[in-house]
């Protein structure tokens, strides 16, 4: 390990102390004065970002991308919402998890206590490095983060702000540190520092995740990426169904809540593809479809087998036509990753045996894909969206980023 990381690290592990014992008073000044911060600086923050955009375009990179890189004024204001929403959010910290007196007089109960140092590596979204410190900070975490280079010199600015503020407050600055080496080399390092850190999440495409879950030695909390599907149901309100799509695939296409598989009940198929088809083309949404829905989608190109699990994070869409509910399940839970799922239906038993049997973090009636969001479900931010069963799972909060200790009050007892 170079002696950069390895500093940082050794910061990291003093810093997890005196974070870890500050008032929930002082963290939430601390992260206010913060928001405060990123929209007083936003032309700072803008000029840093304007370099990255500039050579991500310059390199090609897909403009589904360049969007997730991009900052604007409200995106910056956004960021601060979120640091807002988490100094008034409880304190997870310090909650006891009920508590119970065993027969020989010992009271046994749980405690909220900091994972201690979390490593975030992250590709081009500089949102994720406002929304980690907050979440860390608050949860009395130090945070380690790792950037891609696609987003170096937003993703230094914004924590030069943030070191700002926590000098300001009399708080130590490895509070939240910044790995500005953006090689591989350095990334497969920071990779292997279990004796620093206690946790490491990714959060990226399906290439990031599985590297770091393949070659760390530090426990991962994997962010998966996210095929999710929308199913129209034979009962669905059509109109509805049409407009859920949309805003599903063509809100914002660069993102893992995004739909990017279609499943539509034949006995609607007839009605309802050739205005989807309509409403797609459009949106410039490129169709790949079976040969059923082909046949009612003018444009539409044959589907593969492997577009049945891709995340395309582009104006793509696939689409089949299924006979039941159980066989859109059954495709569902074959190909999803475990991110969000929907149904569109009016019919209450599909709703519920829809909801109890598809496999994902989060599962919708009725509803948009796009609202699997930490700041959507009130969390004010989220670390990532987990799509692993242990520990967490779905959009991560505060409660995530802590765990549980056993605390023992007795008054004398010994064991025979």
């Amino acid at each position: 390990m170079n002696e950069i990381l390895d500093q940082m690290g050794k910061n990291a592990r003093k810093a997890e102390v005196l974070v870890r014992n500050l008032s929930t008073g002082k963290k939430n000044e601390v992260l206010l004065a913060a928001a405060d911060r990123l929209v007083a600086r936003a032309d700072y923050l803008l000029e840093a970002n304007e370099k990255d955009v500039i050579n991500g375009r310059n390199n090609q990179m897909p403009e589904s991308l360049v969007d997730r890189l991009l900052l604007t004024k409200d995106r910056i204001e956004g960021m601060a919402e979120g640091l807002r929403q988490v100094a008034q959010l409880d304190d997870s910290v310090g909650e006891v998890i009920g508590m119970k007196k065993r027969p020989n007089g010992l009271l046994i109960g749980q405690k909220r206590v900091p994972l201690g140092v979390i490593g975030i590596i992250y590709e081009a979204r500089p949102n994720v490095t406002s929304d980690a410190f907050a979440l860390c900070f608050k949860t009395g975490n130090a945070v380690i983060l790792k950037g891609g280079s696609d987003a170096i010199h937003s993703n230094s600015a914004i924590v030069k702000c943030l070191r700002e503020v926590l000098k300001e407050h009399d708080v130590t600055e490895d509070a939240v540190q910044l790995i500005e080496d953006t090689s591989r080399e350095t990334a497969a390092q920071f990779m292997k520092m279990d004796q620093y850190m206690d946790v490491l999440i990714p959060r990226g495409g399906r290439g990031l995740i599985r590297t770091v879950v393949e070659q760390s030695t530090v426990p991962v909390i994997e962010t998966g990426t996210g095929n999710c599907h929308i199913y129209v149901d034979e009962t669905a309100d059509l109109k509805m169904a049409a407009d859920i799509i949309i805003n599903a695939k063509t809100q914002r296409v660069g993102v893992c809540n995004a739909c990017e598989s279609l499943l539509v009940h034949r006995n609607v198929k007839d009605e309802f593809l050739p205005v989807l088809a309509e409403r797609l083309r459009e949106k410039k949404v490129e169709m790949r479809a079976d040969q059923a829905a082909r046949e009612l989608m003018p444009g539409a190109v044959p589907a593969t087998e492997e577009d049945w699990g891709k995340e395309y994070l582009d104006y793509i869409l696939s689409i089949k036509v299924v006979s039941s509910i159980e066989e859109a399940i059954e495709h569902i839970n074959r190909y999803n990753t475990g991110h969000s799922e929907a149904i569109i239906t009016n019919n209450y038993e599909h709703a519920q045996k829809f909801l109890d049997e598809v496999d994902a973090a989060a599962v919708y009636v009725n509803a948009s894909t796009r609202f699997t969001d930490g700041f959507e479900f009130g969390f004010g931010a989220e670390i990532g969206i987990s799509t692993q069963k242990l520990h967490a799972r779905g959009p991560m909060g505060l409660n995530a980023l802590t765990t549980t200790k056993y605390i023992i009050y007795g008054n004398g007892q010994i064991r025979s």
